[in-house]
Order: C-alpha cells, then structure tokens, then sequence
C-alpha cells in the first residue's frame, strides 16, 4: 500500500490510499480510501507507517533544544586532564575547591584567558563551552576562583613531588632553561628590567625556570624576578630536586649559559650533580689553540670527536662540526661586515661632503659606534677617527681565525663514557630544544602565560605554574594524537638512523609525506593542535525538554563526525560520557 496525489484540475489535488496487485502478470492499482479530507500531519505520519517506520510528532513537539554549547574540545582535554592524574593532584584541595581547579586546568588549555573571564565562560548564564555544566561549577564566583589559585600555590611542591615520582625515578637526565615574559602595569613585586628574551627591553618582566624530563615532559617550574642571571637560579633548582624530590643523583642538561664553570664549579660538584653543557667562544678557541687547529678531516667520519682538557679536569669534551653550520655563520659574517661598511662608508662620505661636514672626533665616533654596535662587529674592524676624517680596514687575521672555528661548538659533560657516550651526549644537549617547544607553547600558541593579569608574588607563581600543568596535559594529549597532527611520528627512528647525531635532524619520510598530502594515513584532513580544538569545538552538547516534562532535562551529544571519532578513539574518550 501507497499514498498519492492525484491532481484534480481547479480543486486541490486528492489524497488517496492506493493498493498495488498483479493480474494476469501485470502490475495493477486499486484505490482504498480517500484520505483528502486528513490533515496534513496525520498524512504524513501514515507514509511513515506504510513505509515501516514509527510515526510520532514533529521533533520540534518532541525535544524543544533550550542551549547548545560547543562540547568536544572540553571532553577530550578534561578526559585527558583525569588521565593525567588532576584528580590527585587537587585531592587535597576544599571539596568546593576540586571542580574549580579542574575547570581552571581545562580553560587554560581550551581557551587561555584571565581568571575573570574564565569565570563568564563557566557561568550558567554567559557558558560559552559545557565545562561548567560538566564539573558544577557554573554558579561558582570569582572569588572561588582565586582561592582555588591561592590553594594552588600551596600545592605546587607537593603537585611537583607527584609529578617527579611519576617520571624521574630512574631517570639519569634532567633538561632546565629560562625564560622571560613581559608585564605591564607597576605593582608586580616580581617584575624587574633585565636581559628580555622577547626583545621587550623597555618593560619590567618576569623570568621563570622548566625542569623537564630527557623528552619534554615538564616536571617544575620556578618564578624569579625579572632581572635574576640564568646561572643564579640553577642552585634554587639543584636544591629543588635534592631537598624537595629526594633525587641524589642527576645530570643536568643546560645551555652554556645557564650551567656557567662558575656555577658547575659552586652549585653542582658540591652537590654530587653530574652535568652536560657546552663550551663558549673563547673556551673553544682556548682548546683549539691547546690541541692545535681543528682540521676539518678529523670530523670526516662521525663529525665528533672526543678529548679531554687540564683547563677543565674530570670532563669529557665532545668537539662537534656541523658543515651546514660553518656555511651558514660564513655566509652571515659576510653579510654584516657588508652591511656594517655601507653604513660607514656613508659617514666617512659625510666628513668630506662639501657643504656642512661632520666634524669633531667625539661627533663622529659616535655615529661609527651606533653603526658597530648594530651588526656587532667591531672586533672585525680597524677604525681610524680624526676630528676631519674616519676610515676603517678589515681585521683579516681576526676574521680567519674566528672562520677557522666556524661550524664548531664543544660539549662538555661529567657523565662516564659508559653511562652517556658522545653522541648519546650531543643527543642529549640538542634534546633542549623540547624546552624550547614547551616556551613555545607555554608563552605564544596555545597557553597564552602572558597577558599576567595578577599583582601579588603568590598569584603569579601560581598563574605559571597552572601554565606548566596546562603543558602538562597538552604534552601527553600531543602524543596521543601524533597521528592526526603533522607531528612526526617516526622522529627517534629518523634520528637513530642519521649518520651522526651532530647533523640537523630531519622529517622521518612519512613525516614528509604528510606535509606533501595535508592528509592523515586514512585520508582525514591533518591539524595542529590548536586547529583540532577547534574542530572538536563543533561537537555540541545539548540541553533539551520535552513538552510533557518541561523541568526534566535531557542532554543530547551531537553524533562525532570521523574525524572527531578518531581523535577520541586515540585519546580512549567517550564524548557523551561526562563523569
């Protein structure tokens, strides 16, 4: 049986109940009923039946959607913030206390902002994402929110305990690296001028400490104030790991910089601490001069090799050439010297220009200096100043012997051959840059640690230190996710296989072939992190009623498109369960 319409000249159409036969082998119609004089809807309802179906309402008569809000981007990080172990790092938090810190984690992640507006975004009456919905807190105040910040300052030593028992135990290495980021405003206790690394040298900033495990994974992290040395921190943090963490014996990594001889000579042989660093200019041009010139045929083989020095006894040295390295710093130092004598043979044109010369040795010496100091290469240049003249010759014995150690650099450790051979440390020295990332992400991308919206000291430390667990839960997430990232998914095996460890690393080939297609193994569409929040974002979470029970509340998920269903089948999620 069959509904049709059958038109019917200047009168509507007739509806009518039709039964199809054969007869005689051929197909046959015979109508049942008129149903003209049916409403539309009880019509409608009837071709559902007569199509197997169950017929019901208009689903609008059903379900009336009182709010939708975006909802997978909240599910996967807070699954992931439990995964993590956030419910034991707040457990000795003020029960009320517990959901806020948790929202407060997953804010950071999802959409970084002040205190004050995460709490509009958690509000039942402004919620742009179902995370207060999910954790309760969508009453909560303001307040609740810095006393939630407040307690989380007193927890961090033990959070960081934790987190040191989780991944440190039987670890060898310890990475550490300072950064710094800018403050507005005067009433900071923390900020202070100093050496920016964001090139903001007019405003106050503070500078704060990673510790990181051998792979990135952040540990601890330590505010100072703005105009604290990197090598005057590394004896609160040796002191961190020793006192707080119970970790007698440890090998930092840090730069050349930060684990100065001073500082490996008073902070970490005293301690017992092992270490892995590298040399700077002046020390590998002292060791060159001690070993004789490096020649570029003793790094044919492995582009390392290994000696030892009486200017720095009980170490070993890894000396490292990287000719790609060399190339480059050649290329750059002709540039500057190019560019810094264009600049000069412009104020010697003006001493000897006709009308209104430069005069004075004073006046003239001082523009050569804003030009010198601008490339930095003074050392390479011979300047002659009179009071009616200027001009300047190449040091070129400096500038060979400077290019005689291009594409060199010299790493310098106390760890025994047997516990970390050369390349192991090369390996491990270059492994900084996972701090690098985490800065990265931490102050720019994703984070957002800046702009610091708190004045007093314990709210500052607090506000980075729920960046560090923010990076925390992004860390573990970005590893789940590698394949749907263009994240490298092969890169140990890519760098075990390089022919020296002292060589740029490079994209595994199917890392490449990513990049080329901007497409996943299965043909999904690739994403940055951040991207793939925001196409999480799209899975809405859905208040309804019913018009029998308007006060009973009904939650609805939206159905995940492939995509979402992937990320969280890679994360072990189920984005309609919320508890």
């Amino acid at each position: 049986m069959y509904i049709e319409a059958v038109a019917n000249r200047n009168s509507p159409p007739a509806v009518l109940l039709r039964e199809s036969y054969r007869d005689a082998g051929k197909v046959c119609k015979r109508t049942l009923a008129n149903l003209s004089s049916l409403p539309g809807d009880v019509i409608e309802g009837l071709k559902v039946l007569l199509r197997g179906g169950v017929a019901v309402p208009s689903v609008e008569s059903v379900f009336s959607v009182e709010r939708s809000l975006p909802h997978g981007h909240v599910a996967a990080v807070l699954g992931a913030a439990r995964g993590s172990g956030s419910a034991a790092w707040f457990g000795s938090a003020p029960k009320e206390l517990q959901p806020v810190l948790q929202a407060m984690l997953v804010a950071r992640v999802i959409e970084p902002a002040s205190k004050l507006a995460t709490h509009r975004m958690l509000h039942d009456a402004t919620a742009a994402t179902s995370l207060g919905r999910l954790l309760g807190v969508g009453q909560c105040s303001a307040e609740d929110l810095y006393r939630a910040l407040d307690w989380l300052h007193e927890a961090q030593p033990a959070i960081e305990r934790r987190l040191a028992r989780a991944h440190l135990v039987g670890s060898t290495l310890v990475l550490y690296d300072l950064t710094s980021t800018w403050l507005t405003g005067r009433c900071c206790a923390l900020a202070a001028r100093g050496h920016s690394r964001d090139g903001k040298r007019d405003d106050p900033q503070i500078v704060f400490g990673l510790i990181c495990t051998a792979e990135g994974c952040p540990i601890a992290v330590e505010v100072f104030k703005g105009n604290t040395a990197d090598p005057a921190t590394v004896a609160a943090q040796v002191a961190k790991l020793k006192d707080r963490f119970g970790i007698e014996r440890i090998a930092w990594v840090g730069d050349r910089g930060m684990l100065t001889s001073a500082r490996i000579e008073q902070v970490l042989k005293p301690q017992g601490m092992d270490w892995v660093s590298s040399l700077r200019a002046p020390q590998i041009a002292q060791l060159a001069a001690e070993h004789g010139p490096f020649q570029p045929s003793l790094f044919d083989e492995r582009n390392l090799i290994e000696l030892t020095s009486e200017h720095f006894p009980g170490e070993r040295l890894v000396v490292c050439r990287n000719p790609a390295l060399a190339e480059e710093r050649a290329r750059k130092r002709l540039e500057l010297l190019a560019a810094s004598e264009a600049d000069l043979e412009k104020i010697a044109a003006a001493t000897q220009r006709a009308r209104n010369p430069l005069r004075a040795e004073q006046a003239i010496a001082l523009r050569v200096g804003r030009v010198i100091e601008r490339f930095h290469m003074a050392k390479h240049l011979e300047l002659t100043i009179t009071d009616t003249a200027f001009a300047w010759q190449r040091r070129d014995e400096a500038i060979a012997a400077e290019a005689a150690l291009d594409g060199l650099y010299v790493i310098r450790t106390s760890l025994p051959k047997d516990k970390l051979d050369g390349p192991a440390a090369v390996a491990a020295y270059k492994s900084l840059a996972h701090v690098e990332r985490a800065f990265r992400s931490m102050k720019t991308v994703d984070l957002n640690v800046r702009p610091v919206f708190h004045y007093s000291e314990p709210r500052v430390r607090a506000h980075v230190f729920l960046c560090m667990l923010a990076y925390y839960v992004q860390w573990h997430m970005r590893a789940r996710l590698k394949p749907m990232l263009f994240d490298d998914e092969h890169l140990d095996e890519a760098s075990a296989s390089r022919a020296s460890p002292v060589l740029k690393a490079v994209r595994s080939e199917h890392a490449k072939a990513k990049d080329a297609s901007k497409l996943a193994d299965d043909g999904l569409p690739l994403h940055s992190f951040r991207t793939l929040l925001k196409d999480l974002g799209t899975l809405s979470y859905n208040i309804t009623h019913t018009a029998l029970n308007p006060e009973a509340k009904i939650v609805i998920t939206t159905r995940p498109t492939p995509l979402q269903a992937k990320a969280f089948q890679l994360l072990a999620l189920n984005p309609a369960c919320t508890q």
